[in-house]
């Protein structure tokens, strides 16, 4: 499985931009997918994830309310829209799947996560 995430770029404070991720290769079968970011000089960190399945999605608190993640069966591709992007926003956003069999993992966790995109680059100008 190969995931090749798009949509970044530069915004203004209070702007909005929506990541894609599109995955291809075998026969795409995931039980969720996730958004993590890495801002400069921090660790990767859990943004938002979504079920495959069921759409139920989770988000960490500084980001509900103003991110979306949302996902298009058919077209084997999630989303992250991020609406009233503040400067703190700033980082690389990277896309991860999960899609061995499991029903139950940590979906904070890098390490719940065996297919990851290449990460795209989101500023957020003051």
């Amino acid at each position: 499985v190969q995931l090749q995430a798009s949509g970044g770029g530069l915004v203004q404070a209070g702007g909005s931009l929506r990541l894609s991720c599109a995955a291809s290769g075998r026969t795409f079968s995931a039980n969720g997918m996730g958004w993590f970011r890495q801002a400069p000089g921090q660790e990767r960190r859990f943004v938002a994830h979504i079920r495959w399945s069921s759409g139920i999605t989770s988000y960490v608190d500084s980001v509900k309310g103003r991110f979306t993640i949302s996902r298009d069966n058919a077209k084997n591709t999630v989303y992250l829209q991020m609406n009233s992007l503040k400067p703190e926003d700033t980082a690389v956003y990277y896309c991860a799947a999960v899609t061995y069999d499991s029903g139950t993992y940590y979906y904070t966790r890098e390490d719940s996560y065996d297919s990851w995109g290449q990460g795209t680059l989101v500023t957020v100008s003051s």
